[in-house]
């Protein structure tokens, strides 16, 4: 067997093999891997796919394009006549905080409302003056916010009754897929827990939200560990998923966690793709839970506690694409710091954690005449690891026991150097896991944990680990004061 996770022949794949399903923001991914939790090489599929967004702050998918992906996905992956029925289950993970309306025999009713939707907004306010937030954190994890389904359910019964009336269900995308597919939502613990509706210790839907979103729990699908598939169905159309198993659909966070290696609370995890988090998974959930955080249930043991930043791939985006930057910008991350970097605040579009201020915009300090380009773009990555030292700061009271930061992601890979000012800003060390796809294989892994647990894993493949350096981290402790001081300033702004 291989020591890391590196591509392998079907020929050399342990059996049994598990088809992992990844729905994410920007694509529909899915891939087979073997009993050790390494990608099979060729049997992998991409369909790309993008939200349909307006400025009212819709940011919706259509829910059956996406079925259709998924079918995609399948044809490709399942049509190598060597397989036979090696596979032995199949497992999805999406985008969380997804809700789609479907009637009485499944039909959708509304477009999938993606994390991204934010038309609840006046529901938030007014939810917030009806109950007590820190109460409802307390029970559910969660904060009041336009991600959630008390919300969105509440405009929802404003803005489009008839349909309202006419729902018999509120799904996720996954349960939607699954139902489609197999006649059966399968909804994952992680993926009703990422609602909002979910207490985090009884793992039963809060009645005190559901009365405020006008909605019954016979009207949610129950949560469903990993450890709780459903057995193999007939589906002629792909022949090599006959003795598959079929998985409750989990939330991509957890997924991420799992497959970066974060399998207890030792470790947290830096997701680093078009937004971020910061995640830990604990034994029970968080106590203390800070009010800047979220501590979802994941199953019947285990809770994520965490918080995510929305402008992380996003940010760095927006800067190549607007500003004109030097061909190679190693050499920009990898210089000292220096006190003539911009000060940013990089809330391009709103903030999450830890301050929960959605009309956040980005703020640039410190510029003048001298100011070029790359400077400013220095300055928005140390703005970017300055969000995350945030959330960690946050984070730290119910998770002492964290000895390392797993980063993973598309930032990370594609400019490595960037992980360099995260450890100098966290002060804390800082390991570039560069397997790609870290959520699909996490996906994988909790589906093999079922199916093959006495099976040993690959090892998940890591790059370099970046250590703090003292000078730098007394550096950015000034620049982090400071970046408080104007935070502050915005807020009473």
């Amino acid at each position: 067997m291989t020591t890391t996770d590196d591509d392998i022949t079907l020929d050399a794949a342990v059996d049994p093999l598990v088809l992992a399903l990844d729905i994410g923001s920007t694509a529909t991914r899915g891939g087979v891997h073997d009993a050790s939790g390494r990608r099979v090489h060729g049997l992998q599929h991409k369909v790309p796919h993008a939200f349909t967004v307006a400025p009212d702050g819709t940011s919706v998918i259509d829910p059956d394009q996406v079925v259709a992906e998924v079918e995609e996905v399948l044809d490709a992956v399942t049509k190598d006549p060597r397989l036979g029925i090696r596979i032995g289950g199949v497992a999805m993970d999406t985008f969380a905080a997804s809700l789609i309306a479907v009637d009485r025999v499944g039909r959708a009713l509304t477009p999938c409302l993606t994390y991204a939707d934010s038309r609840s907004a006046a529901a938030v306010t007014a939810l917030r003056d009806e109950l007590d937030e820190h109460a409802v954190q307390q029970r559910t994890g969660t904060r009041l916010h336009t991600s959630y389904h008390a919300p969105r359910l509440r405009w929802l019964a404003q803005a489009q009754p008839r349909v309202v009336a006419e729902a018999a269900a509120w799904w996720s995308l996954g349960e939607y897929v699954w139902a489609r597919l197999l006649g059966q939502p399968l909804a994952g613990t992680s993926t009703v827990a990422w609602t909002g509706l979910l207490d985090r210790r009884t793992g039963e839907l809060d009645p005190e939200l559901l009365a405020a979103a006008g909605v019954g729990p016979d009207q949610f699908c129950p949560p469903l560990d990993m450890t709780d598939p459903a057995p193999s169905a007939s589906l002629p159309r792909w022949p090599a998923l006959a003795a598959a198993a079929w998985f409750p659909v989990i939330t991509d966070g957890f997924a991420s966690n799992i497959g970066s290696g974060a399998l207890d609370a030792t470790v947290l995890t830096a997701a680093t793709a078009t937004s971020g988090a910061l995640r830990v998974l604990l034994d029970g959930p968080a106590d203390p839970l800070p009010f800047g955080l979220w501590n979802y249930r994941v199953d019947a043991r285990r809770t994520l506690l965490g918080g995510a930043i929305n402008d992380v791939g996003r940010a760095v985006s927006w800067a190549q694409s607007t500003l004109r930057l030097s061909p190679s910008l190693a050499a920009v991350l990898a210089a000292p710091p220096s006190e003539a970097t911009p000060l940013v605040l990089p809330y391009l579009t709103g903030e999450r954690a830890p301050g929960w201020v959605g009309g956040a915009r980005a703020v640039f300090g410190g510029v003048s005449t001298a100011t070029d380009a790359d400077a400013l773009f220095r300055g928005i990555i140390e703005g970017v690891a300055m969000t995350y030292a945030r959330v960690a700061d946050e984070l730290h009271p119910a998770a002492p026991q964290v000895l390392e930061v797993a980063a993973a992601g598309r930032v990370s890979n594609d400019q490595p150097e960037w992980l360099q000012v995260l450890a100098d800003v966290l002060g804390r060390p800082v390991t570039h896991v560069t397997r790609r796809r870290a959520t699909q294989r996490g996906t994988a892994l909790l589906a093999l944990d079922v199916l093959a647990p006495d099976v040993p894993r690959a090892p998940r493949a890591v790059g370099a680990t970046y250590e703090p350096r003292p000078s730098h981290v007394e550096h950015y402790a000034g620049r982090r004061a400071r970046f408080a001081e104007v935070y502050d300033a915005l807020l009473r702004g």
